[in-house]
Protein backbone atom coordinates (compact mmCIF):
# COMPACT_ATOMS: atom_id res chain seq x y z
CA UNK A 1 0.00 0.00 0.00
CA UNK A 2 2.84 2.40 0.82
CA UNK A 3 4.48 1.76 -2.56
CA UNK A 4 1.16 2.38 -4.33
CA UNK A 5 0.73 5.62 -2.39
CA UNK A 6 4.14 6.90 -3.46
CA UNK A 7 3.59 5.85 -7.10
CA UNK A 8 0.27 7.71 -7.24
CA UNK A 9 1.79 10.74 -5.50
CA UNK A 10 4.70 10.81 -7.93
CA UNK A 11 2.34 10.61 -10.92
CA UNK A 12 0.21 13.45 -9.56
CA UNK A 13 3.21 15.65 -8.87
CA UNK A 14 4.58 15.00 -12.38
CA UNK A 15 1.30 16.04 -13.97
CA UNK A 16 1.03 19.04 -11.67
CA UNK A 17 4.52 20.21 -12.52
CA UNK A 18 4.11 19.49 -16.23
CA UNK A 19 0.78 21.21 -16.71
CA UNK A 20 1.05 23.77 -13.89
CA UNK A 21 -1.32 24.24 -10.98
CA UNK A 22 -3.90 26.99 -10.97
CA UNK A 23 -3.18 28.14 -14.54
CA UNK A 24 -5.69 30.93 -14.91
CA UNK A 25 -5.10 34.58 -15.63
CA UNK A 26 -1.34 34.23 -15.39
CA UNK A 27 -1.26 31.91 -12.35
CA UNK A 28 1.12 28.98 -12.61
CA UNK A 29 2.23 27.26 -9.40
CA UNK A 30 4.84 24.61 -8.73
CA UNK A 31 3.90 21.61 -6.62
CA UNK A 32 6.06 21.25 -3.52
CA UNK A 33 7.00 17.87 -2.11
CA UNK A 34 8.65 17.58 1.29
CA UNK A 35 11.71 15.38 0.87
CA UNK A 36 11.88 12.63 3.50
CA UNK A 37 14.52 9.94 4.03
CA UNK A 38 13.53 6.47 2.89
CA UNK A 39 13.39 5.08 6.42
CA UNK A 40 10.39 7.28 7.28
CA UNK A 41 8.31 5.41 4.70
CA UNK A 42 9.91 2.08 5.59
CA UNK A 43 9.25 2.34 9.33
CA UNK A 44 6.38 4.80 9.57
CA UNK A 45 3.58 6.47 7.62
CA UNK A 46 3.66 8.88 4.67
CA UNK A 47 3.17 12.54 5.51
CA UNK A 48 -0.58 13.24 5.64
CA UNK A 49 -1.74 15.58 2.86
CA UNK A 50 -2.92 19.14 3.38
CA UNK A 51 -6.56 19.34 4.51
CA UNK A 52 -7.31 21.68 1.58
CA UNK A 53 -5.53 21.87 -1.76
CA UNK A 54 -1.94 20.80 -2.29
CA UNK A 55 1.35 22.24 -1.14
CA UNK A 56 3.06 24.60 -3.58
CA UNK A 57 6.47 26.25 -3.61
CA UNK A 58 4.80 29.64 -3.76
CA UNK A 59 2.50 28.79 -0.84
CA UNK A 60 5.43 27.62 1.27
CA UNK A 61 7.39 30.79 0.49
CA UNK A 62 4.41 32.95 1.39
CA UNK A 63 3.88 31.04 4.63
CA UNK A 64 7.52 31.50 5.56
CA UNK A 65 7.24 35.28 5.13
CA UNK A 66 4.07 35.36 7.25
CA UNK A 67 5.62 33.15 9.95
CA UNK A 68 8.29 35.79 10.47
CA UNK A 69 6.14 38.91 9.86
CA UNK A 70 5.85 41.21 12.87
CA UNK A 71 2.64 42.66 11.47
CA UNK A 72 0.79 39.66 12.85
CA UNK A 73 1.24 41.13 16.33
CA UNK A 74 -0.60 44.07 17.88
CA UNK A 75 2.34 46.48 17.96
CA UNK A 76 4.40 45.02 15.08
CA UNK A 77 7.14 43.70 17.38
CA UNK A 78 6.53 39.93 17.44
CA UNK A 79 6.15 37.08 14.99
CA UNK A 80 5.76 33.31 15.22
CA UNK A 81 9.53 32.95 15.25
CA UNK A 82 9.78 35.13 18.35
CA UNK A 83 8.70 32.20 20.54
CA UNK A 84 9.62 29.40 18.14
CA UNK A 85 13.29 29.97 17.34
CA UNK A 86 15.06 27.90 14.68
CA UNK A 87 18.24 27.66 16.78
CA UNK A 88 16.24 25.78 19.43
CA UNK A 89 14.33 23.49 17.04
CA UNK A 90 11.57 26.10 16.86
CA UNK A 91 11.04 26.05 20.63
CA UNK A 92 11.97 28.84 23.03
CA UNK A 93 15.01 28.80 25.31
CA UNK A 94 13.25 30.28 28.34
CA UNK A 95 10.67 28.82 30.71
CA UNK A 96 7.80 31.02 29.51
CA UNK A 97 7.95 33.11 26.35
CA UNK A 98 7.63 36.88 26.47
CA UNK A 99 4.64 38.20 24.56
CA UNK A 100 3.07 41.55 23.79
CA UNK A 101 3.82 44.39 26.22
CA UNK A 102 6.41 42.09 27.88
CA UNK A 103 3.67 39.84 29.22
CA UNK A 104 4.98 36.48 30.41
CA UNK A 105 3.35 33.30 29.11
CA UNK A 106 1.88 30.62 31.34
CA UNK A 107 3.18 27.47 29.62
CA UNK A 108 6.35 26.35 27.89
CA UNK A 109 6.51 26.84 24.11
CA UNK A 110 6.55 23.51 22.31
CA UNK A 111 9.04 22.90 19.49
CA UNK A 112 7.75 22.83 15.92
CA UNK A 113 8.83 20.00 13.63
CA UNK A 114 7.24 16.89 12.11
CA UNK A 115 3.83 18.27 13.12
CA UNK A 116 2.12 17.10 9.92
CA UNK A 117 1.71 13.72 11.64
CA UNK A 118 0.03 15.19 14.75
CA UNK A 119 -3.73 15.07 15.28
CA UNK A 120 -4.04 17.36 18.33
CA UNK A 121 -2.05 20.40 19.36
CA UNK A 122 -1.03 22.30 22.50
CA UNK A 123 -0.07 20.59 25.74
CA UNK A 124 -3.77 20.21 26.56
CA UNK A 125 -4.84 19.10 23.08
CA UNK A 126 -7.38 21.87 22.65
CA UNK A 127 -6.75 22.28 18.90
CA UNK A 128 -7.72 19.42 16.62
CA UNK A 129 -5.60 20.55 13.67
CA UNK A 130 -2.56 22.64 12.84
CA UNK A 131 -4.83 25.20 11.21
CA UNK A 132 -6.96 25.48 14.35
CA UNK A 133 -3.85 25.81 16.51
CA UNK A 134 -2.61 28.79 14.52
CA UNK A 135 -5.64 30.88 15.38
CA UNK A 136 -4.62 31.16 19.02
CA UNK A 137 -1.20 32.90 19.13
CA UNK A 138 -2.27 35.90 17.04
CA UNK A 139 -5.21 36.76 19.30
CA UNK A 140 -3.87 35.47 22.61
CA UNK A 141 -3.47 38.51 24.94
CA UNK A 142 -0.23 37.06 26.34
CA UNK A 143 1.27 36.30 22.95
CA UNK A 144 0.77 38.50 19.87
CA UNK A 145 -2.24 40.24 21.41
CA UNK A 146 -3.79 41.29 18.11
CA UNK A 147 -7.10 40.61 16.35
CA UNK A 148 -7.77 39.42 12.85
CA UNK A 149 -9.40 42.67 11.73
CA UNK A 150 -6.26 44.68 12.47
CA UNK A 151 -3.93 42.05 11.03
CA UNK A 152 -5.87 41.85 7.77
CA UNK A 153 -5.93 45.62 7.37
CA UNK A 154 -2.13 45.65 7.59
CA UNK A 155 -1.65 42.72 5.20
CA UNK A 156 -4.17 43.97 2.64
CA UNK A 157 -2.39 47.34 2.58
CA UNK A 158 0.75 45.58 1.28
CA UNK A 159 0.60 45.35 -2.54
CA UNK A 160 3.27 42.65 -2.56
CA UNK A 161 1.20 40.42 -0.31
CA UNK A 162 -1.92 41.02 -2.40
CA UNK A 163 -0.09 39.93 -5.56
CA UNK A 164 1.36 36.82 -3.94
CA UNK A 165 -1.93 35.80 -2.32
CA UNK A 166 -3.55 36.08 -5.75
CA UNK A 167 -0.81 33.91 -7.24
CA UNK A 168 -1.17 31.26 -4.55
CA UNK A 169 -4.91 31.24 -3.92
CA UNK A 170 -6.50 33.13 -6.80
CA UNK A 171 -7.68 35.92 -4.49
CA UNK A 172 -6.00 39.22 -3.69
CA UNK A 173 -8.51 39.77 -0.89
CA UNK A 174 -6.53 38.44 2.07
CA UNK A 175 -8.55 36.79 4.83
CA UNK A 176 -7.64 34.85 7.96
CA UNK A 177 -8.23 31.43 6.42
CA UNK A 178 -5.72 32.14 3.63
CA UNK A 179 -3.13 33.44 6.10
CA UNK A 180 -3.51 30.25 8.14
CA UNK A 181 -3.36 28.02 5.07
CA UNK A 182 -0.15 29.76 3.98
CA UNK A 183 1.63 29.42 7.31
CA UNK A 184 0.52 25.79 7.65
CA UNK A 185 2.21 24.97 4.35
CA UNK A 186 5.51 26.37 5.61
CA UNK A 187 5.23 24.65 8.99
CA UNK A 188 4.65 21.30 7.31
CA UNK A 189 8.04 21.63 5.62
CA UNK A 190 9.77 21.77 9.03
CA UNK A 191 10.80 18.12 9.12
CA UNK A 192 13.69 16.82 11.17
CA UNK A 193 15.05 13.32 10.49
CA UNK A 194 18.79 13.80 10.03
CA UNK A 195 20.51 12.81 13.25
CA UNK A 196 23.33 10.47 14.19
CA UNK A 197 20.70 8.29 15.86
CA UNK A 198 18.90 8.00 12.51
CA UNK A 199 22.13 7.12 10.75
CA UNK A 200 22.84 4.40 13.30
CA UNK A 201 19.40 2.99 14.01
CA UNK A 202 17.57 3.31 10.70
CA UNK A 203 20.35 3.51 8.14
CA UNK A 204 22.72 0.92 9.62
CA UNK A 205 25.83 3.04 10.12
CA UNK A 206 27.53 1.22 12.98
CA UNK A 207 30.14 3.94 13.44
CA UNK A 208 27.60 6.76 13.90
CA UNK A 209 27.53 6.38 17.71
CA UNK A 210 30.26 6.12 20.31
CA UNK A 211 30.33 3.20 22.78
CA UNK A 212 28.92 5.49 25.49
CA UNK A 213 26.10 6.61 23.20
CA UNK A 214 25.35 2.98 22.32
CA UNK A 215 25.04 2.18 26.02
CA UNK A 216 22.63 5.10 26.35
CA UNK A 217 20.60 3.81 23.40
CA UNK A 218 20.38 0.39 25.07
CA UNK A 219 19.05 2.09 28.21
CA UNK A 220 16.55 4.15 26.20
CA UNK A 221 15.02 0.99 24.72
CA UNK A 222 15.80 -1.20 27.72
CA UNK A 223 15.64 -0.49 31.44
CA UNK A 224 14.74 3.16 30.88
CA UNK A 225 11.65 2.25 28.89
CA UNK A 226 11.71 5.71 27.27
CA UNK A 227 10.43 4.30 23.97
CA UNK A 228 7.08 3.37 25.52
CA UNK A 229 6.01 7.00 25.11
CA UNK A 230 8.73 8.44 22.88
CA UNK A 231 8.18 5.90 20.16
CA UNK A 232 8.33 5.23 16.44
CA UNK A 233 10.19 7.38 13.95
CA UNK A 234 8.77 10.57 15.48
CA UNK A 235 10.04 9.66 18.98
CA UNK A 236 6.59 10.55 20.31
CA UNK A 237 3.33 8.68 20.18
CA UNK A 238 1.48 12.04 20.03
CA UNK A 239 -0.58 10.77 22.96
CA UNK A 240 -1.46 12.44 26.27
CA UNK A 241 0.03 11.00 29.46
CA UNK A 242 0.63 11.84 33.11
CA UNK A 243 4.26 11.02 33.91
CA UNK A 244 3.90 11.64 37.64
CA UNK A 245 5.38 15.11 37.93
CA UNK A 246 3.05 16.18 40.76
CA UNK A 247 0.75 14.54 43.27
CA UNK A 248 -1.76 17.26 42.34
CA UNK A 249 -1.10 17.85 38.65
CA UNK A 250 -2.18 20.68 36.38
CA UNK A 251 -5.48 19.93 34.55
CA UNK A 252 -3.83 19.10 31.22
CA UNK A 253 -6.15 17.31 28.80
CA UNK A 254 -8.97 17.54 31.37
CA UNK A 255 -9.19 21.24 30.58
CA UNK A 256 -10.17 20.30 27.01
CA UNK A 257 -12.33 17.21 27.53
CA UNK A 258 -13.78 17.74 31.02
CA UNK A 259 -13.15 14.06 31.77
CA UNK A 260 -11.66 13.22 35.15
CA UNK A 261 -9.75 10.37 33.53
CA UNK A 262 -7.83 13.00 31.55
CA UNK A 263 -6.78 15.13 34.53
CA UNK A 264 -3.00 15.54 34.63
CA UNK A 265 -2.40 14.13 31.15
CA UNK A 266 -0.42 16.33 28.76
CA UNK A 267 0.92 15.81 25.27
CA UNK A 268 4.05 13.68 24.94
CA UNK A 269 6.71 15.80 23.19
CA UNK A 270 9.11 14.34 20.67
CA UNK A 271 12.62 13.69 21.96
CA UNK A 272 14.10 14.67 18.64
CA UNK A 273 16.34 17.70 19.17
CA UNK A 274 15.78 17.36 22.92
CA UNK A 275 19.28 18.67 23.58
CA UNK A 276 18.16 22.00 22.11
CA UNK A 277 14.71 22.44 23.65
CA UNK A 278 15.41 23.21 27.31
CA UNK A 279 13.79 24.01 29.66
CA UNK A 280 11.71 20.85 29.90
CA UNK A 281 8.16 19.71 30.73
CA UNK A 282 4.97 21.67 30.06
CA UNK A 283 5.85 24.18 32.77
CA UNK A 284 9.57 24.39 32.00
CA UNK A 285 10.47 23.30 35.53
CA UNK A 286 13.65 21.44 34.58
CA UNK A 287 16.49 23.54 33.21
CA UNK A 288 18.71 20.64 32.11
CA UNK A 289 18.55 17.04 30.94
CA UNK A 290 20.35 16.14 34.16
CA UNK A 291 17.39 17.47 36.15
CA UNK A 292 14.97 15.52 33.94
CA UNK A 293 16.82 12.26 34.57
CA UNK A 294 17.01 12.97 38.28
CA UNK A 295 13.21 13.20 38.29
CA UNK A 296 12.81 9.91 36.43
CA UNK A 297 15.44 8.38 38.69
CA UNK A 298 13.91 9.28 42.05
CA UNK A 299 11.05 11.79 41.83
CA UNK A 300 8.00 10.12 40.24
CA UNK A 301 4.80 10.85 42.17
CA UNK A 302 2.98 7.52 42.06
CA UNK A 303 -0.18 8.88 43.69
CA UNK A 304 -0.76 11.39 40.93
CA UNK A 305 -4.25 10.83 39.45
CA UNK A 306 -4.31 8.99 36.12
CA UNK A 307 -0.58 8.36 36.23
CA UNK A 308 0.51 6.54 33.11
CA UNK A 309 0.71 2.76 33.34
CA UNK A 310 4.34 2.79 32.25
CA UNK A 311 5.26 4.82 35.33
CA UNK A 312 3.71 2.37 37.80
CA UNK A 313 6.36 -0.38 37.68
CA UNK A 314 9.07 2.20 38.36
CA UNK A 315 8.02 3.04 41.92
CA UNK A 316 9.65 6.34 42.89
CA UNK A 317 11.92 6.08 39.87
CA UNK A 318 14.55 4.19 37.90
CA UNK A 319 17.30 4.64 40.52
CA UNK A 320 19.87 5.34 37.82
CA UNK A 321 23.56 5.42 38.64
CA UNK A 322 25.73 8.41 37.77
CA UNK A 323 27.26 6.50 34.86
CA UNK A 324 23.86 5.43 33.55
CA UNK A 325 22.64 9.02 33.57
CA UNK A 326 25.75 10.15 31.72
CA UNK A 327 25.31 7.41 29.10
CA UNK A 328 21.65 8.21 28.55
CA UNK A 329 22.30 11.95 28.23
CA UNK A 330 25.10 11.24 25.75
CA UNK A 331 22.59 9.27 23.66
CA UNK A 332 19.93 11.97 23.87
CA UNK A 333 22.37 14.42 22.29
CA UNK A 334 22.60 12.13 19.25
CA UNK A 335 18.97 13.11 18.56
CA UNK A 336 20.07 16.62 17.55
CA UNK A 337 19.54 17.45 13.89
CA UNK A 338 22.12 20.14 13.12
CA UNK A 339 21.05 20.41 9.49
CA UNK A 340 17.53 21.29 10.65
CA UNK A 341 18.50 24.23 12.83
CA UNK A 342 20.87 25.60 10.16
CA UNK A 343 18.64 25.06 7.12
CA UNK A 344 18.41 28.46 5.34
CA UNK A 345 15.03 27.48 3.88
CA UNK A 346 13.57 27.73 7.40
CA UNK A 347 15.20 31.00 8.44
CA UNK A 348 13.78 34.51 8.62
CA UNK A 349 13.48 35.79 5.01
CA UNK A 350 13.17 39.43 6.07
CA UNK A 351 16.89 39.67 6.90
Amino acid sequence: MKKLYFILTACFLFLALHWGIGKDKGRSLKAYQVVLPEFVADYFDPMPPLPAGIMTAEGVSLGRKLFYDNRLSKDNTLNCGSCHKQAFAFADNIKFSIGIDNKVGIINSMPIFNVAWASHFFWDGRAASLEEQMKDPITNPREMGSNWSDVLVKLNADSMYRRVFYLVFGSSDIDSSLVIRSISQFIRTLVSFNTRFDQYYFEGRADALTPQEERGLDMFFGIGGCNHCHSDVLLTDNYFRNNGLDAQPAPGLYQTTGKETDRGRVKVPSLRNVGLTAPYMHDGRFATLEEVLEFYSSGIQQKSPNIDEHMLPLGKGLRLTKEQKEDLIAFLHTLTDSSFIHNPAFSNPWY
